[in-house]
């Protein structure tokens, strides 16, 4: 197995692993439950370059030439910047608002999203990539990781909390209450409440 940065090739089954991750916050984005539109929406925007779940912002897991897990990150500070053009897209496409609360800021590398393929799960696959990411970017460049998970999903949050993330706060985003988590230096850290 590897780990590398995402190229536009990698998109669909990028896309595949966002949508696993962020299905309900889809879904509230687009005011929908169509399973097939909100699997469409992240195809199209992966694809996309300059946006906030563009594949030019993932790292995939990979084994035998088939990516099995993707995460999606980016600099915390650029949220605005990557947002506006998933604002317009949505609002283009589907005749909404995109307006969500800003889930990071600057100070942080923001793990919009980690997901793996339905069927790798449970094989440590995650746990493989979020090592590799705080590897890289807390050990390597001195950065803080930030994202936030779901109080109803016990099992991410366990899962975050082993490999050295700690809860620094409370964020809205969607409609709910997630924790805010962070790992790395917290001299510089903030909880972007």
């Amino acid at each position: 197995m590897e780990i590398r940065k995402a190229g536009v090739n990698d998109s669909d089954p990028i896309a595949e692993c966002l949508f696993l991750a962020m299905e309900d916050i889809v879904y509230h984005f687009l005011k929908s439950r169509d399973r097939a539109q909100g699997a469409q929406f992240m195809r199209r925007l992966v694809g996309l370059g300059g946006n906030q779940y563009s594949y030019e912002n993932c790292w995939v897991l990979v084994e035998n030439g088939t990516v099995l897990a993707a995460a999606c990150l980016y600099d915390g500070a650029l949220l605005e910047m990557l947002r506006r053009p998933v604002a317009a897209f949505v609002h283009t496409n589907y005749g909404l608002d995109f307006n969500p609360e800003n889930e990071t800021g600057a100070g942080e590398i923001y793990l919009d999203t980690l997901g793996v393929l339905e069927q790798h799960q449970g094989k440590g696959l995650g746990k493989m990539l979020l090592k590799f990411l705080i590897d890289t970017y807390v050990n390597g460049e001195g950065k803080v990781i930030g994202l936030l998970v779901d109080k109803e999903n016990p099992g991410a949050k366990k899962l975050y909390l082993r490999v050295g993330f700690s809860v620094v706060g409370e964020k809205k985003l969607a409609g709910k209450t997630m924790e805010h988590l962070q790992v790395g230096n917290r001299a510089g850290a903030q909880t972007f409440e």
